[in-house]
């Protein structure tokens, strides 16, 4: 009999792709909701790219509640827990997002553990490794650790960190640390699977919309959600995956990159490449607190060592460019754009 996975999160951009990798594997998924009434969308979205959807079956489960989680661990052999509070407006309370995080992971760790599944792979991110640092000129690796009590760390930046954190307290209190194997992705692109654009894909929709004349001078570690998702399956099975974290990126880049990526397959639109003074972004800042939010960010290339996550798959990882491309497309197909 084929093994089952417990995929949290699997109405979400990578726990759809996770769930659709694994079906297409051969495995049994059980996908969490937090409501069943989208249960049937989203089996339809996963049969029509392809998932064997005669393997699916869902479960109703909450980050902040106790209820049910024993029941959806019955007869699971895996835990995909890629389940995470995400928001593009910065709280005025950092617990709205640290809160679910850390109280979700617990929960889900909490319930694998007593059921005793073989390996837990949790998505965490790279804004678990890179925040909080004075000395950003090197590339930051799977050993460092972001600094949740730093004025440079947001809110969404600790709750990454505190919820891996608390997943790697778990396990290794168990003595269970090989069963825990993290995947630390930068920002998110690819295909879209529906009509949700979700958070990933919302700086392509917003260079393609035409309403942003330029762009602050960020930069962001990028991966296509295609890889990350073969990067949590290879890790329910991979000996070299049991108790490490792996970052998943592709290379770092400027959003004007990303803009100059696009230009050429959408010479349609008008896509920005310019960039935004840095002293008209401190001045926004005044006035905006989710621009205040990023100020420490501003004119900063953080880089990450992205290596381990081609010698896991033994290939390239997809570049960005063509990972880009697929997320413009897909929003215009949908009509997002």
């Amino acid at each position: 009999m084929a093994d089952r996975v417990l995929v949290t999160g699997i109405s979400g951009f990578l726990g759809g792709h996770v769930a659709l990798q694994l079906l297409q594997a051969g495995y049994l998924v059980r996908g969490s909701l937090r409501s069943l009434d989208k249960a049937d969308k989203v089996r339809a979205t996963l049969a029509r790219a392809g998932g064997d959807i005669s393997r699916l079956e869902f479960v109703a489960l909450d980050l902040l509640k106790d209820s049910g989680w024993t029941e959806a661990m019955t007869d699971v052999r895996y835990l995909m827990h890629t389940a995470s509070p995400f928001v593009l407006e910065t709280p005025k309370d950092p617990e709205e997002l640290i809160r679910p995080a850390v109280d979700g992971t617990r929960r889900a760790v909490e319930a694998a553990l007593a059921a005793r599944v073989e390996r837990v792979v949790l998505t965490s991110s790279i804004a678990a490794i890179q925040y909080g640092h004075d000395e950003v000129s090197r590339a930051f690796t799977e050993a460092d650790w972001s600094n949740p009590d730093s004025a440079k760390t947001g809110a969404y930046a600790a709750s990454k960190t505190l919820a891996e954190r608390e997943a790697w307290r778990l396990m290794d209190g168990s003595g269970r640390h090989k069963d825990l194997a993290v995947i630390n992705p930068a920002v998110i692109l690819g295909p879209l699977l529906d009509e949700d654009p979700g958070t990933s894909a919302t700086m392509v929709r917003r260079l393609l919309d035409g309403r942003l004349p330029a762009m602050p001078k960020l930069a962001f570690g990028m991966v296509d959600v295609r890889d990350v998702a073969a990067l949590h399956v290879d890790a329910l099975t991979n000996p070299a995956a049991g108790g490490e974290r792996c970052v998943a990126s592709e290379g770092n880049y400027w959003m004007k990159d990303i803009g100059r990526m696009l230009r050429p397959a959408f010479s349609d639109r008008r896509i920005p490449t310019l960039e935004v003074p840095n002293w008209l972004i401190r001045l926004v800042a005044l006035f905006d607190r989710d621009v205040r939010a990023v100020l420490p960010e501003i004119g900063v290339m953080k880089r990450v060592d992205g290596r381990r996550g081609p010698d896991r798959l033994g290939r390239a990882l997809i570049p960005t460019a063509e990972a880009a491309a697929a997320t413009a497309r897909s929003l215009i197909a949908q009509g997002l754009v």
